[in-house]
């Protein structure tokens, strides 16, 4: 069945009040006509089963989804070049993220404007959409790495290229003990740009309490580093040892 997002406040007396291009979607894209029924997604945890009924929809029920990562993580990465976050946003959202956090590193070359950061929260709907999330990802404005570190939490990661810092995945027990106010586990996990975080960087985040961490042997460009770490962490989260973990 398809979904769609929307906003929370489109819904008014058990309906929806779909945008044109809400309407255009379904009628035009998804060729749904009235009474086809659809999936609404607020992106906020909410799902409803919906029916179109001409230029809006009805709520018929609401829906129990459990797809969501039992652990709220932020990804804190270094801006890449060209529209590679892009394809950043898209597949971080499809594993799990919470929030993407962008950064201006020493070694940072993109300086985004303020259209993209529109473009970013787009893309991580759509992949929200596909990927079946209860939940889209909130993308922040881009600020300044150090910025970035004092907002950061418990769980707290740097991946780094070189040396002898252990595997994420054998750090990731210590997020059974640390939650947040809400008891919800947090992880925190920041990602150079290419050619690395700066060794001042790295100092940096291990003073605000970040562990340097490897993604393995080998060199990763910095738009796989991102990817992996989240299907490293995506992967502890669904295994089975974390089964009795609500």
């Amino acid at each position: 069945m398809q979904r769609i997002a929307i906003a929370p406040s489109q819904i008014q007396q058990g309906q929806i009040l779909l945008t044109p291009q809400q309407q255009h979607y379904l009628g035009r894209v998804l060729r749904l006509r009235t009474g086809d029924r659809f999936i609404a997604m607020d992106g906020m945890g909410q799902w409803w089963l919906a029916q179109l009924e001409g230029d809006n929809a009805q709520l018929l029920e609401p829906m129990v989804v459990q797809t969501e990562l039992r652990a709220t993580i932020t990804l804190i990465l270094a801006l890449p070049k060209g529209n590679a976050f892009d394809d950043v946003v898209r597949c971080c959202t499809e594993l799990g993220v919470s929030i993407i956090a962008p950064v201006l590193s020493d070694r940072t070359l993109l300086k985004p404007s303020p259209q993209k950061l529109e473009r970013w929260q787009r893309i991580a709907q759509e992949a929200a959409e596909q990927s079946e999330r209860s939940f889209v990802p909130t993308i922040l404005e881009p600020v300044s790495f150090s910025t970035a570190l004092s907002s950061a939490n418990d769980g707290q990661y740097i991946c780094v290229a070189r040396g002898n810092s252990p595997h994420l995945r054998d750090c990731l027990q210590n997020i059974r003990q640390k939650t947040d106010d809400n008891g919800q586990r947090t992880i925190a996990m920041a990602v150079g740009p290419e050619g690395g975080w700066t060794p001042k960087e790295v100092d940096y985040a291990i003073d605000a309490g970040f562990q340097p961490v490897s993604l393995g042997r080998r060199i990763l460009r910095a738009v796989t580093a991102p990817i992996v770490a989240l299907s490293i962490v995506a992967a502890e989260l669904e295994s089975e040892k974390f089964g009795n973990y609500k």
